[in-house]
This record gives structure tokens, C-alpha cells and sequence, in this order.
């Protein structure tokens, strides 16, 4: 990753401490740290400021500090020093009093031991602040993602062609994850969801030993995670039987709700109004209450993020902002359709990133 983005990206965040009071934070999220960094391990803090960045680390990164994070400042601790102690080591020589921590990542243990380490730190908690920023992708990013959609929907053509009647859920799942390996993924973004039949109703539902042919019809949601980190997600029904008059409606209204839906994003418009667009299409059909979840949201290094598209999210887009829309009906013992794609808000409109057919006829078998 360009050490140009990663430097806007900490200068964003600099610029944001003086609002709260703080003259540095310290980033524990695993995730906000590789955001903030380009580092793809884990166990490591990042202590952030305008006077002061520096990584704390162990010594099975090394190499791979100086291979992602060139010209980083960063503390490797030993194998027998605690991670709170390397961070009052560095605290020692930064003399910064005010400190921000993340509010919404640490534990009260942690808490405690960071109150414990110097008296004259004064710790302010901070709720959010990186995952703001986060909600908006760079250029970079924005390609990361588009890799990964391409990643998902290569390999969801080699799933699709490999179907039979005996081929399980299960491992339907695990045929998909690996095609999309084939194509470069580091793995899939998050366990695939292959839903047979009334199965299909169950919005997370995980894949048992259900044989495809024991229904005409099921549930495919996926997404890939490229080497960088960064996630598609994608939904779509495939039909291998003859569709019923029951199941065209119920596709044919979420599908009209999703079109919709996607055809209102664009700068200013408010999430719950994308969320509205849709849900009104369902419940004028009369699968209202059969929608059960938020429209969307937004993906990246996490596969749920920021924004959200839910009925009381007043939040605006903007341009930079990539989200999920993903209506569905789901109806017990009988079973579900959900369609999903990934779209970019951009300054104009926006863009769809998805492009594996919707339309009823072609996913049909």
C-alpha cells in the first residue's frame, strides 16, 4: 500500500485529537492499526500523535515491519516484556499528558493497567474516531475492494458450474472459499452461507450436510478478502428446479426493492431514506414483517463497518462510502431470498461494484 495514503490517513486522524483534548491516542484495534499502518499482524498497539507515531511490536514482526512499514518508528518489545510495559517505556520518552484510548476496544482490565502507569497521564476515551474515518476509502482502498468483488465473482462462477443434487451445503461452502482462493483471495471475507430451500430463511444460516437437490432452490452469500485485508460481499438465489409462482413473486419484490434502493444512493441522501426506498416495496407487497434486518452496510477491512443503511440512521452519504444493499423476505418453513450487491457512493450517483446477474431468468439453472 502507498506510504503516500497511509501518511494522509494518520494526518487525518492527527488533525481530529485537538477536538477531543488529546495529544496522541492509542490505537489497540488490530484493524485500525493495520489502517493506519499498512501492518497485516496482530498483537501490537499504535501510538499515534503529531509530536510522535510508533509501533509497538514483538519480535516475530520485525521482518515484516521493515517489509510493510518502511521508515514507521517502531519499539520491538521482548519476548518476557509485557505489552504494558514496552507502552510505558514509550510513553516515558513522548511526555505527552493528555492521551486518547479507544473506549469501544479496551477492557476494563487494560483500564486499569494503563491508568497504573504513569500518574501524570491523564486517559481520554475516545469512541470511533479511526472507524469515522474509515467509513470514507481512499483511492487505494476503493481498488482493494473492487479486487476483492472480482475475487468473489470468479470464483462463484466455478461454484455455480460445480453444483449437483448430492453436493451438501457444507460443502458447497468450502468449494466456494476455495475457488475464490484460486483467484487470489487470502480467504473468503467471512463463512460462506449456502442455504438450501426453507433453509433459506435463516439469515446467517450455517451449512449443514442439506443436499442441494432436496429443494428447486437456495442461498448463496459470500464474499472474498483479498491479501491486503479488504472484503466484498455479495448475495444471490440460484433456482436448479422449476420455479414456483410462490417463489417468482417473493424474487421478483426484493428485486425490485434492491433496484430501487441502489437507484437512490448518491451525496446527501440520508441512510434511512435508502433504507425507506426499500423496505417500502416489501411491505407493499405484503412481506413487510418478513424483512427483518437493516438494508446494508458498509464493508472494507471489516466485513460489517460503517455506515449503516437502517430506518434510524440519519447519517448522509458521501462520496467514498461503500455499502452493501441486501433486502430480503424470509419466510419460515418455506424459505428466503435475499439479493446483495456492493456500490460506491460517487460524487455524481454512484457504482455498482457487483456485476453477477440478478435478473429472475438468469438464476435460473
Amino acid at each position: 500500500m502507498s506510504k503516500d495514503y497511509l501518511a494522509a490517513r494518520q494526518k487525518k486522524l492527527i488533525s481530529q485529537l485537538k477536538r477531543i483534548g488529546a495529544e496522541a491516542l492509542l490505537v489497540t484495534s488490530e484493524t485500525n492499526v493495520t489502517y493506519l499502518t499498512g501492518f497485516s499482524g496482530d498483537s501490537s498497539y499504535l501510538l499515534i500523535g503529531k509530536s510522535q507515531t510508533v509501533l509497538i511490536s514483538d519480535g516475530r514482526y520485525t521482518t515484516q515491519l521493515e517489509e510493510e512499514c518502511p521508515g514507521l518508528d517502531v519499539y520491538i518489545r521482548k519476548a518476557t516484556e509485557p505489552m504494558t510495559a514496552a507502552l510505558e517505556k514509550v510513553l516515558k520518552k513522548s511526555h505527552l499528558p493528555k492521551l486518547g484510548f479507544e473506549s469501544h476496544v479496551v477492557t476494563c482490565d487494560l483500564l486499569d493497567a494503563l491508568s497504573g502507569l504513569s500518574p501524570a497521564v491523564q486517559w481520554i476515551p475516545v469512541s470511533g474516531l479511526v472507524e469515522e474515518l474509515r467509513m470514507i476509502k481512499d483511492a487505494s482502498e476503493i481498488q482493494e475492494i473492487r479486487e476483492a468483488v472480482s475475487q468473489a465473482q470468479r470464483g462463484y462462477e466455478v461454484f455455480r458450474a460445480m453444483l449437483t443434487d448430492e453436493m451438501t451445503e457444507l460443502q458447497g461452502a468450502h468449494e466456494l472459499e476455495h475457488a475464490m482462493r484460486r483467484f487470489g483471495a487470502r480467504q473468503a471475507a467471512f463463512d460462506p452461507i449456502v442455504a438450501v430451500g426453507e433453509r433459506a430463511a435463516l439469515p446467517h444460516a450455517i451449512p449443514t450436510q442439506k443436499q442441494m437437490g432436496e429443494s428447486p432452490f437456495l442461498l448463496v452469500d459470500w464474499g472474498a478478502m483479498t491479501q491486503k485485508g479488504y472484503r466484498s460481499d455479495l448475495t444471490r438465489m440460484i433456482i436448479h428446479g422449476r420455479a414456483s409462482a410462490k417463489l417468482e413473486k417473493v424474487y421478483q419484490t426484493v428485486l425490485k426493492a434492491q433496484v430501487a434502493a441502489i437507484k437512490v444512493i448518491r451525496p446527501g441522501v440520508s441512510c434511512q431514506e435508502v433504507d425507506q426506498t426499500a423496505r417500502t416495496i416489501i411491505q407493499k407487497a405484503g412481506f413487510g414483517k418478513q424483512f427483518t434486518h437493516s438494508l446494508g452496510h458498509g464493508i472494507g477491512l471489516d466485513i460489517h463497518e460503517g455506515p449503516r443503511l437502517g430506518g434510524n440512521i440519519a447519517m448522509e452519504l458521501k462520496p467514498g462510502m461503500i455499502v452493501t444493499v441486501e433486502p430480503g423476505i424470509y419466510l419460515p418453513g418455506w424459505g428466503g431470498v435475499r439479493i446483495e450487491d456492493d456500490v460506491l457512493v460517487t460524487r455524481t450517483g454512484h457504482d455498482v461494484l457487483t456485476s453477477v446477474p440478478k435478473d429472475f431468468e438468469s438464476v435460473i439453472l
